[in-house]
């Protein structure tokens, strides 16, 4: 009996160091979690220059596109694919003959129309003496006239037709509006065109000057407007602009940006943006794409690392160190950034202390060593 009852009292003092060294043991381990160390920072100001792309695509300064204005089989092309040509250079020629018989007939119409007009003058000159002497009635007189009136306008007729002749037989010529380079040239010698085929002859770029359109969000133009005051001071102080090619090249020469669209496209919530880029190199084509990429500078401006951030949804917050303790706190940062930092707009000042690398390691209250 004495036996066993000091196997219980063992027993139990063995479950009771047990318990000790395990709730020890916890303690220590909870303490430990809750004073773990963090890097922290004080909150200080620097000068930033972030980068901004925007998809973007590469037109000539004018891209027009070249119909015959006459009907007729090409007799001759003039020119070839990617030719740099001058405004007024002859580009094709198209069947000529027809409208060269048109332009006779039009033209033999006129001297018959002049030599009618001279023969009622003279009736009418005749008649105007008769009736003053009284040989002739009144209706004489008036029908001689007509009949002069009525020549005069055939003539003016003919002169009209013969006009639209001579500009249909220069139509046949067909040249070029503007300086550019000549694009591709589906139609050749032989084949019949008219206004109305569904490709034109080519198209002629002037790619002197380029045009490159991107766009912006509705937001980007409000922050803009704001900066700025309105919309023409933004233009006038937009800081020059970089091309990045296709093949991820920078382009040479920078570009500014020239216009902004006034309205706000309802589907897509954007404003479409112009810059035009010079191009004496003839390194861009129309029809290509690359990235606009625009410098957004910052002066005197909060900068923290990403790392010091945690996102909820639509929500930036950061961990302030308030007494030794972590204290959660809404932010607003800008829209853009480099990947490795935020410019904080809203919800830091400086010297404040915030946790600077492991935010979402962080616990509400948690004591920051």
């Amino acid at each position: 009996m004495i036996q066993a009852k000091a196997r219980w009292i063992q027993l139990m003092m063995i479950i009771g160091c047990t318990t000790m060294w395990m709730t020890s043991c916890k303690k220590e381990t909870s303490d430990a979690q809750m004073k773990a160390s963090y890097a922290t920072m004080k909150v200080s100001t620097a000068n930033r220059e972030l980068t901004i792309p925007y998809s973007a695509s590469i037109r000539g300064r004018q891209d027009i596109d070249i119909y015959p204005q006459v009907s007729g089989t090409i007799e001759r092309l003039c020119v070839t694919e990617g030719q740099v040509v001058r405004k007024g250079q002859l580009l094709f020629v198209i069947d000529q003959v027809p409208y060269k018989a048109a332009l006779k007939t039009a033209q033999a119409n006129v001297e018959v129309a002049k030599a009618a007009l001279g023969t009622a003058e003279l009736n009418y000159n005749s008649t105007k003496e008769l009736f003053a002497k009284k040989v002739v009635s009144e209706f004489n007189l008036k029908t001689s006239q007509n009949n002069y009136l009525t020549a005069k306008a055939q003539l003016s007729q003919a002169e009209a037709q013969e006009l639209n002749a001579k500009n249909n037989l220069s139509y046949t010529e067909v040249k070029s509006p503007s300086d550019g380079v000549v694009g591709m040239l589906p139609y050749r010698a032989g084949a019949l065109v008219s206004a109305n085929i569904p490709q034109p002859l080519t198209t002629v770029s002037d790619n002197s000057n380029m045009y490159v359109y991107f766009s912006m969000t509705e937001n980007q133009l409000l922050a803009m407007s704001r900066q700025h005051k309105s919309m023409d001071e933004a233009l006038a102080n937009m800081p020059e602009v970089t091309l990045k090619l296709n093949d991820q090249s920078v382009y040479e020469q920078k570009g500014k940006i020239e216009s902004i669209s006034g309205v706000i496209d309802r589907k897509t919530g954007t404003v479409g943006v112009r810059a035009v880029f010079p191009n004496e190199s003839r390194l861009l084509h129309s029809g290509a794409s690359g990235n606009v990429l625009i410098p957004q500078t910052y002066t005197d401006c909060i900068v923290i690392p990403q790392g010091a951030t945690v996102r909820l949804q639509d929500k930036t917050l950061v961990y302030k160190v308030v007494d030794g303790k972590a204290v959660s706190t809404l932010i607003t940062v800008a829209e853009i950034s480099d990947g490795r930092e935020y410019i904080v707009l809203d919800g830091l000042k400086v010297g404040e202390e915030i946790v600077s690398e492991g935010a979402g390691l962080v616990r509400e209250g948690t004591q920051v060593k």
